[in-house]
């Protein structure tokens, strides 16, 4: 197989790789993840944590809205309308599956992180301390299961659609980025306000997706173009 680099398109997708780490880096370092938090955390707590618009419709209706996403996925795959329908069938698998992969690797290290959420912290009335998401292994006395952002992840674990599509149908696919960038950075912002998560939870999460995405599509492709295979 090709060096994955020889792939159209393939060192252009590393750099973006390469820039949501060094901005997960940068946001750690700099001390601005927490000057983030405290926009909407005080010692009483975080003031949007049960408001309806962060709680209902952006939290639970989020998740409906991911749901709807993964059903447009499963369309995709197996009653593809005429713009998806140029894809081969090993394609639209692999959307698939990627998505599914991101999907469940982001709840399996949330299930296993030792991070607690920013209202379990001391600063904003509990009983947790700031831990840097580097220092692995390293509890924070808190509960913990709140690093990455699961609830970013039910927009940003679905960017396999747009390397599926880019090059058949290139403006389905810059629509379909766009849609789930908005309602990533919508999620995750949300998330924020209520306390639920830093703002490096939603990148952490974007980074792995996009990683993960970004690997397994350019390891996957042999020299010749898999869309005319």
């Amino acid at each position: 197989m090709p060096a994955l680099d020889n792939h159209p398109g393939a060192r252009q997708d590393l750099a973006w790789c390469a820039a949501l780490w060094l901005m997960v880096l940068l946001l750690d370092a700099s001390g601005a993840d927490a000057w983030f938090t405290r926009l909407y955390g005080s010692a009483q707590g975080f003031a949007w944590r049960n408001h309806w618009l962060t709680s209902n419709v952006m939290h639970q209706g989020g998740r409906w809205t991911s749901w709807v996403l993964f059903g447009i996925v499963i369309v995709a795959v197996w009653r593809p309308w005429p713009a998806v329908a140029q894809l081969p069938a090993s394609t639209r698998a692999w959307w698939l599956a990627c998505t599914v992969l991101c999907l469940m690797l982001i709840s399996t290290v949330k299930y296993l992180s030792l991070t607690s959420c920013p209202w379990d912290l001391r600063e904003f009335g509990g009983v947790a301390q700031w831990v840097s998401h580097w220092a692995w292994g390293v509890p924070d006395g808190g509960p913990g299961r709140c690093f990455p952002s699961g609830h970013a992840s039910g927009a940003f674990a679905f960017a396999a659609g747009y390397f599926a599509l880019r090059e058949t149908a290139p403006r389905y696919a810059r629509a379909w980025l766009i849609i789930i960038l908005v309602l990533g950075a919508a999620f995750g912002w949300a998330q924020l306000m209520r306390g639920a998560h830093h703002l490096s939870h939603t990148l952490w999460t974007a980074a792995i997706c996009w990683t993960v995405t970004v690997l397994t599509f350019h390891g996957t492709r042999s020299g010749r173009n898999p869309l005319k295979q």
